[in-house]
């Protein structure tokens, strides 16, 4: 799974499938992210997990990721297997999540922050 932003607008946009054309938004070709590239707190950006049967909560950051108008995460994403499913969030939210899942199998977390951008870690 591939993540593109649009470094005019800001759109996210999650690549499922590869079709071999470039993503564009408005006019211009999207940015691929990369996750853990910027030079940020790890502790606050990783995000965090507790898998219990097939729950999984996320919280980003071992420390809480703070939630300000100016510096917020926008979404979280899990990947497993062929199935995706994400939350989206805005500064007024806590940079928290649940998701059911398989629990017999691996499970990958992403989280973005609008300042500090992608950061993943498996479960």
């Amino acid at each position: 799974m591939k993540f593109y932003r649009c470094e005019m607008c800001g759109n996210i946009v999650v690549k499922l499938v590869d079709g071999g054309g470039p993503l564009s938004c408005c006019g211009n070709d999207m940015k691929e992210l990369k996750a853990g590239v910027t030079d940020a707190a790890q502790e606050k950006h990783v995000p965090a997990f507790q898998r219990e049967g097939d729950t999984l909560s996320v919280q980003v950051g071992e420390v809480i990721h703070p939630m300000t108008a100016e510096h917020y995460i926008q979404c979280i994403v899990v990947e497993q297997g062929d199935q995706v499913q994400y939350v989206t969030l805005d500064s007024t939210d806590e940079p928290k999540a649940t998701f059911k899942i398989n629990s017999e199998k691996p499970a990958t977390i992403y989280e973005y922050c609008n300042l500090h951008g992608l950061w993943k870690t498996e479960a």
